[in-house]
């Protein structure tokens, strides 16, 4: 016995005088917050290695470690970086002011983002690789390259098809481009190329998201192996039994998109969207809400954007393209804005029906160009509290975007969790979000792929994207 005990002195003793071994980032008295369990994990070291956590524990590994940074997170909340799983580059006369955005997302804590498609595909897969390999400051970028439409699209940059030989060609040039998912939308696509598009692209190993046709059900397109529904509206239609009545009657041209409306109104149920989505789970279609473009489009006669100070980092043209949407609300009359504010409260309110079924939430915005005071950036939070207001709790709704995000992709193994092995894209909070899920914006630093970026290189990269928008405000 005194044998042993001696020996476990002098192990120790060695292993006291045993030099650290140096990590690039060591993390000390940080809060973890587990998104698995909502717990919080407190006193913890957090070690950081190249792009990678290294590992995590108590106090113990202060003695082992030392880190070429050290931070001291004492009374700060860290967690997963946020996901923006829709959002938009796009307008192709005004590139350079898609590039602010890249570092806009990052001073927001948004360390990924999905590209649900635009018309600068080309630019926005360059920016993808180089900030993959270190080039380029910015969030990491999943993008779809450009969409599939039908001939003719209102949408500039689409690929449109008419014909199976077509489509099958748009799928080929997307594989050819090394996207990373498909979107698929149905101003101009027929309802048989839109479920086709959707069986061929799966087919090939992509995930596919979209809108969904008025010519196919939910169930349908489900089925056809669509892995998310654009837009928390579209949901609508799984709440009411007389779902494929309007559809048959839509395409035989016997209703009216406004007679729709009314009928799906007048017959929607909890407990037949309970089951349908239910269904749509176990098929593994899920969705993404973009509750925050809804809202600002529903309720623009009440809303007031005048003094968001985050339109002082938006460029010029970009601010311009929210006009439209503007422009076309004053064009409609009151029954039209009240059947607007129906739709948008009618959807938002299935949101908690969704996650009791099992239905998997993605959060995103549909933020960028074109769509009205959607912040690039702050975006994500208004969405966040969104999810909340409607039900949600603040763990559901930032698993919707730190576990669920990764997961549309299968990454679950390089991110969702403060732990070892996965990526070191996190956020640092001077308050905790589980409390109040506002709290995501109290932002003390960020770290994307390892690099690490405090309040100070946050702000000054804040300053610097401002100052570009003032010089090129008074040029255009």
């Amino acid at each position: 016995m005194l044998i042993r005990a001696f020996y476990l002195f002098l192990l120790g003793l060695i292993s006291s005088c045993s030099p650290k071994s140096s990590v690039d980032l060591l993390i000390k008295k940080a809060s973890i917050i587990s998104l698995g369990s909502g717990e919080i994990i407190q006193d913890q070291v957090i070690l950081i290695q190249g792009d990678r956590i290294l590992t995590t524990g108590g106090d113990t590994l202060l003695s082992q470690y030392e880190g070429i940074m050290e931070i001291n997170a004492e009374g700060r909340f860290v967690l997963p970086g946020l996901w923006d799983n829709h959002v938009h580059f796009g307008g192709a006369e005004y590139i350079d002011e898609n590039e602010q955005l890249l570092p806009l997302f990052l001073a927001f804590g948004v360390t990924s983002v999905r590209d649900a498609a635009g018309d600068i595909p080309l630019e926005v897969l360059k920016w993808r690789d180089e900030i993959a390999i270190g080039n380029r400051t910015g969030p990491r970028i999943f993008t779809s390259g450009p969409k599939i439409e039908g001939i003719n699209s209102i949408w500039p940059g689409d690929l449109e098809v008419g014909s199976e030989e077509e489509l099958d060609r748009a799928l080929d040039s997307l594989v050819k481009l090394k996207v990373d998912f498909v979107k698929i939308t149905d101003n101009a696509l027929s309802a048989e190329l839109f479920l086709s598009a959707t069986q061929k692209a799966i087919k090939r190993g992509l995930p596919v998201s979209g809108h969904v046709h008025t010519g196919i059900t939910l169930d349908e397109i489900s089925l056809a192996g669509l892995s998310t529904i654009e837009h928390q509206g579209y949901a609508l239609r799984a709440a009411t039994s007389e779902e494929t009545r309007i559809r048959n009657e839509r395409a035989a041209g016997k209703m009216t998109a406004e007679e729709a409306n009314l009928l799906q109104f007048q017959t929607l149920s909890d407990s037949v969207a309970e089951v349908n989505f239910r269904k749509f789970a176990k098929q593994g279609t899920g969705i993404v809400p973009t509750l925050l473009i809804s809202r600002n489009i529903a309720y623009l006669d009440s809303l007031d954007f005048s003094t968001d100070t985050i339109l002082n980092y938006l460029g010029p043209k970009l601010k311009e393209s929210y006009q439209w949407r503007i422009d076309r609300y004053a064009k409609e009359d009151q029954p039209s804005r009240e059947n607007r504010k129906r739709l948008y409260e009618a959807s938002a309110r299935l949101l908690p029906i969704m996650q009791k079924s099992g239905m998997k939430i993605i959060a995103g915005t549909d933020a960028g160009y074109l769509n009205t005071y959607d912040y690039p950036g702050l975006g994500i939070h208004l969405e966040l509290a969104l999810m909340v207001k409607s039900g949600l709790s603040p763990l559901e709704a930032l698993t919707a975007s730190l576990i669920n995000g990764p997961a549309y992709f299968g990454l679950e193994e390089d991110y969702g969790a403060v732990a070892s092995g996965k990526k070191a894209s996190l956020l640092i909070l001077r308050n905790n979000p589980l409390e109040q899920i506002e709290n995501t914006q109290s932002i003390e630093s960020v770290m994307v792929e390892g690099k690490y970026f405090s309040r100070k290189d946050l702000d000054s990269m804040l300053d610097e994207i401002k100052k570009w928008v003032l010089q090129n405000e008074s040029i255009k």
